[in-house]
């Protein structure tokens, strides 16, 4: 093991076990300095978890990569003390030398990243990346490691942990890969767990089990944690305490029922209440920027409540019209691998699925990954080719378009896709992006016009015209969501299914794009298809939900009569698995 005798120690023991005081970290270019945390101080104790929230830019992500030592380089400069203490050494890990911070990280903090798939190895398979981190740190043989690496995978209730030894990364579902990632996070037993994002993208139910599973981990072994997230309901299910941060600085700071039960600061009251409500059905989600810009002492009200009659009215008047959209026992298959002596098995990825949309609706889509939402979705459009059923769009037969038809129609009916950096051209200026699809469908006459209304779009969806000259990478995912949404208004649809568009964004961003979307249906007069995993946000935004598992439809109905009184078991789990501000008790 490394001596670390030559470290400068006090032999104390304190409450706290990670102490952090007067953060800076700032990122230093040859044109100008970022400062990305600010005079930042904070603890963890011992045994206890604390929950820092805020929306992306913040520093959340960066302070504890600080902790970890994992900012490197001459762009960047770390300034403070983060100190943790030991049973009797108190060490400022800011001034170990690389060699020296190997025994801790991993070994005394280990750390979930945001994103599973990037994070493990994917030309490795996942036991074997556990297995080696268990073989540098603890010095066990390959067999000891296995066997050891078996025993965590069955500790975070991996289905197959065998399986689960031998697959790659690609070949398991989000919720299981971040399950091995809480494994290897705590394979050498570490004294303090760095959570960031965990379950950001992941579906309700899958989120609700990885949040069980830590908080039975942390009971097990004692562990300290730091949960990082925007969504302040799910810090209230897990957190003790909570640090609100709000560019590069905190804001706010205590037991999380004094924050959530009385908030100070108006950005944390905007945090609070920018989460889509259940319970109700405002005209408007409050943002923000609302609460930012207020007077002291003066809160945003909400603009007006959706009564459950008025909006009952609303679908009774869009169904007494014809369907605009009708999907008739749609089937899409894949064949699977042939096994020896066996008929050749196909995955129904949709199953034999049947529902109207009328203009001007909300169709909603929900369901847990690998339901067959964004399959269905896509065969809708023909973008994926349905292996049978019928697909019929104001009369025509969708299956039957020839290319030059098709083409046609896609102008009529587009789709916002779930990631926006990956549906937009890296090398395509956003300008290019939106007026290319003008051009190929004859929207206006000339460059010019179709320019103008190109910035006319940007700035109905609260960009600005320099945005037009700029490249994808250049934006926060927030603002390229609202991009991909100029461009799919850009060829004046009818129709647009919007795929998981807001799953992966702040609540507080995700607030903004859903009012977006709200208005633009009322000034265009659009019908959508709004797919999501999320059920409150479905709730909120939809006439009516489908809810599908296994590529069927397990329920249809009224979005407020699906919440009040499912019929299902699943549609029950979903709903369950929301998670909601605890309402504390001193």
């Amino acid at each position: 093991m490394l001596s670390l005798q030559f470290i400068e120690t006090e032999t104390l023991m304190s409450d706290s076990i990670l102490e952090v005081n007067n953060l800076c970290i700032d990122f230093i270019s040859k044109d100008n300095t970022c400062h990305a945390v600010k005079e930042l101080s904070f603890s963890l104790k011992r045994g206890k978890t604390l929950g820092i929230v805020g929306e992306s830019g913040s520093g959340k992500s960066v302070s504890v990569l600080s902790i970890m030592r994992l900012l490197t380089g001459k762009q960047v400069s770390c300034k403070g003390e983060i100190f943790f203490h030991g049973e009797d050494k108190r060490v400022n890990l800011l001034t170990l030398s690389e060699r020296q911070m190997q025994f801790y990280r991993g070994n005394r903090i280990g750390m979930i990243f945001q994103e599973p798939m990037t994070s493990l190895n994917p030309s490795m398979q996942c036991g074997r990346q556990v297995r080696e981190l268990i073989s540098l740190h603890l010095n066990f043989n390959r067999k000891e490691a296995k066997q050891k690496t078996l025993e965590l995978f069955r500790e975070v209730l991996l289905p197959d942990p065998l399986k689960a030894y031998n697959v790659y990364p690609h070949e398991i579902s989000g919720g299981q890969k971040q399950r091995i990632m809480i494994a290897m996070a705590m394979a050498c037993n570490p004294d303090i767990l760095i959570a960031d994002e965990p379950t950001t993208a992941l579906d309700v139910t899958v989120q609700k089990v990885i949040l069980e599973l830590m908080k039975s981990l942390q009971q097990k072994h004692g562990t300290s944690i730091i949960f990082i997230t925007h969504d302040l309901g799910v810090v209230s299910e897990i957190a003790d305490e909570v640090l609100v941060m709000y560019q590069g600085e905190k804001v706010e700071a205590g037991k999380v029922n004094d924050i959530f039960l009385q908030p100070e600061h108006p950005y944390t009251k905007g945090l609070l209440a920018c989460r889509v409500p259940v319970n109700v059905r405002p005209k408007r989600l409050p943002t923000i920027s609302d609460f930012l810009q207020m007077e002291t002492n003066n809160n945003p009200t909400v603009k007006g409540i959706i009564s459950p009659e008025e909006y009952k009215k609303q679908i009774d008047f869009l169904m007494s019209s014809p369907p605009v959209l009708k999907v008739r026992n749609l089937k899409k298959h894949y064949p699977l691998p042939k096994k020896v002596f066996k008929k050749r098995s196909c995955f129904m990825a949709v199953d034999d699925v049947s529902f109207d949309v009328y203009e001007g609706e909300t169709l909603g889509l929900v369901g847990e990954s690998g339901c067959g939402k964004t399959t269905l979705g896509r065969s809708l459009l023909r973008l994926i080719e349905p292996s049978s059923g019928s697909i019929i769009y104001k009369d025509t037969d969708v299956r039957s378009l020839s290319i030059n038809q098709l083409r046609h129609f896609r102008k009529e009916v587009q789709i916002i896709f779930q990631d926006p950096y990956s549906s937009l051209n890296p090398r395509y200026t956003i300008g290019k992006a939106m007026t290319e699809p003008m051009k190929l469908h004859g929207i206006l006459n000339s460059d010019k016009q179709r320019k103008q209304y190109a910035l006319e779009l940007l700035q109905r969806v609260s960009m600005e015209e320099k945005h037009f000259y700029c490249y994808p990478h250049e934006f926060s995912g927030g603002q390229r969501q609202r991009i991909c949404i100029a461009r799919a208004l850009a060829v004046n649809p009818k129709f647009i299914i919007c795929d998981e568009s807001v799953s992966a964004l702040d609540v507080s961003v995700q607030a903004q794009v859903l009012n977006l979307l709200n208005e633009l249906k009322k000034e265009f007069r659009l019908t959508y298809i709004f797919i999501s995993h999320d059920l409150s946000v479905v709730k909120y935004m939809s006439h009516r939900v489908i809810v599908m598992k296994d590529g069927r439809i397990q329920e249809l109905n009224n979005a407020d009569e699906l919440y009040d009184n499912p019929q299902t078991d699943y549609t029950r789990q979903l709903i369950d698995a929301i998670p909601e501000i605890v309402n504390f008790n001193n």
